[in-house]
């Protein structure tokens, strides 16, 4: 039996014994028909180069790498299966990141809260508060989505129609938010909104028909409990400042429920969805906040903020 293989002659210098048996062929052995006669009853095989398959036997002998490369897929994978090891780590940078977000917005809202609530003790005018703040983000993710900074997203008709439900009630919520805190102390506010897992819990019960262990109902008891002791025992109780931040409780717990049910599979990502949606929440309250307060409350309390405070109010 004879068996040849058509290569270069460039190629098969560079092919020596070593090189050969470092390679691990995935065939262990061939059989062929025995001789009759010292006459092969085949002819010759030829093995000619293989391209194309990832084997990469003949293309280039001189560089040495092996012959099949295997690895496992998942039936609905496209990628391969990571092992332990590397699993392992992805997940703890993968909480690292996420412990960095809930402390990233933990400080900033600290600091948004006080600067808010410094502002509002000079310019007593939540409804144009709120309107500057979203005005703020979004021109802030217009210039991001302008420069390139950030990639635009890429929406449709029914993508901001599905949106528009989330917005009002993210709208309603930021504004009964504000107002709470322009009546009452930030703490209390943010007590008072602290009872926000509860109103997800009872709204989702009772409106949804969400079932929920018992367990998370006794969760909620030092919760509600701590509300109301908060509630009975502030100094400067006001119930505008009362119902602005139970409203804001409600509304946002409503966004939260609009936003799962009707953005699934809407491939937009989390700070485009939340520039988007303050966009339109910004569109939305704008004419409310001219209609309630009007340009001439908000031309007088700027005099008299100035006035009192001087030019380090616009700061």
């Amino acid at each position: 039996m004879i068996c040849s293989i058509r290569q270069s002659a460039s190629s098969l210098q560079a092919l020596t014994r070593s090189d050969f048996y470092q390679r691990k062929s995935p065939v262990k052995s061939l059989s062929f028909p025995s001789v009759v006669g010292g006459i092969s009853p085949v002819k010759p095989l030829h093995l000619a180069p293989v391209r194309g398959l990832g084997f990469g036997l003949i293309e280039d002998l001189r560089v040495r790498r092996p012959l099949i490369r295997c690895e496992a897929y998942e039936a609905d994978r496209s990628e391969p299966v990571e092992s332990d090891v590397v699993k392992g780590r992805s997940e703890a940078a993968k909480k690292v990141k996420i412990g960095l977000y809930f402390a990233t917005w933990w400080a900033l809202n600290v600091v948004f809260n006080i600067y808010n609530k410094k502002v509002l003790n000079a310019f007593p005018y939540p409804w144009l508060t709120s309107t500057l703040s979203l005005a703020t983000g979004s021109l802030m993710m217009l210039i991001s989505w302008a420069t390139r900074i950030a990639e635009a997203p890429k929406t449709d008709f029914e993508f901001w129609k599905t949106l528009f439900p989330v917005a009002v009630a993210h709208t309603i919520g930021h504004v009964a938010a504000t107002v709470s805190m322009s009546k009452v102390a930030v703490s209390f506010t943010h007590i008072i909104k602290s009872g926000e897992p509860a109103f997800s819990v009872l709204v989702s019960r009772f409106l949804l028909g969400e079932s929920f262990p018992t367990s998370v109902y006794f969760s909620l008891l030092p919760i509600i409990g701590g509300c109301a002791l908060a509630a009975l025992t502030e100094l400067n109780f006001n119930m505008t400042g009362f119902m602005g931040a139970m409203i804001s409780n409600l509304a946002f717990v409503f966004r939260n429920i609009f936003s799962k049910r009707g953005m699934k599979g809407k491939s937009v990502s989390g700070m485009n969805y939340y520039a988007c949606l303050s966009i339109l929440s910004l569109l939305i309250l704008t004419p409310f906040a001219i209609a309630v307060e009007g340009p001439q409350m908000w031309a007088a309390g700027w005099q008299n903020a100035i006035s009192q405070i001087g030019p380090h109010f616009i700061w």
